[in-house]
Order: structure tokens, then C-alpha cells, then sequence
């Protein structure tokens, strides 16, 4: 399993579909999953599932994507799931840390265009 956190700056309506299109966009086998949002007094919250197949580890993998709206921030977490072919432990991350780099990407090309926010 891998973990990726970041801080982005931008409006939330079109940061989600940005971040939908570099991640589906980069893997001719890669789809986008159920999905959910939620609005609260406090923001939104948009949570997304993708799964592509890794030719690296011969299986697929998913990754959820959060974003939660923080006034003028979004801030975004990526999970990567699966990918493994043993039993007891993981053995085979490939797959998982190639996918996250997909959004790890998209990431970097939306604060090329929008700008960085300090990251807590």
C-alpha cells in the first residue's frame, strides 16, 4: 500500500475532474470506479476509486482518491490497494507505485499551473 498527501491550491470544481482525466488518461486499461461526495457547512469531500492492470505485476490494482474543499485549498490523499501475488505479505509493489505515480503527476502539473501551497 502506498500513501500520497498534498495540499493544492485552485478551484475544487475543476481540480477533480483534472485530476480524473490525468489518472484514467494515462493507463489504456485504467477506469474509473464507484464514486461518492459529500457537502458539509464545512466544504465538500469527493471521494473517487480507480483500478488499473499492472504489466509489471501480471494483476490489478485500485487507488481511492480524496479530496476534501478547505476554503481557497484541496486537500488530496492517495491509496493505492492490491497488486501483490503472495498470500501472507507484498511482495510485488510495482504496479501500486506506478499507479500513484499517476496522480503524484497530475499533481505537480495542476501547482505548475495554479501554484504551491505550503504543505503541512
Amino acid at each position: 500500500m502506498s500513501v500520497y498527501i498534498r495540499s493544492l491550491k485552485g478551484p475544487y470544481d475543476e481540480l477533480l475532474p483534472f485530476l480524473t482525466a490525468s489518472i484514467v488518461g494515462r493507463s489504456i486499461s485504467a477506469s474509473e470506479e464507484p464514486s461518492a461526495d459529500v457537502s458539509t457547512a464545512a466544504g465538500r469531500v469527493a471521494v473517487r476509486a480507480f483500478e488499473r492492470y499492472s504489466w509489471a505485476g501480471s494483476n490489478r490494482v485500485g487507488m481511492t482518491l480524496t479530496a476534501v474543499e478547505d476554503g481557497d485549498a484541496v486537500h488530496v490523499v492517495g491509496i493505492t490497494v492490491g497488486g501483490s501475488q503472495a498470500v501472507f505479505m507484498k511482495i510485488n509493489t510495482f504496479g501500486e507505485d506506478a499507479f500513484l505515480e499517476t496522480l503524484i503527476n497530475a499533481c505537480a502539473a495542476w501547482e505548475s499551473k495554479h501554484g504551491v501551497l505550503p504543505q503541512r
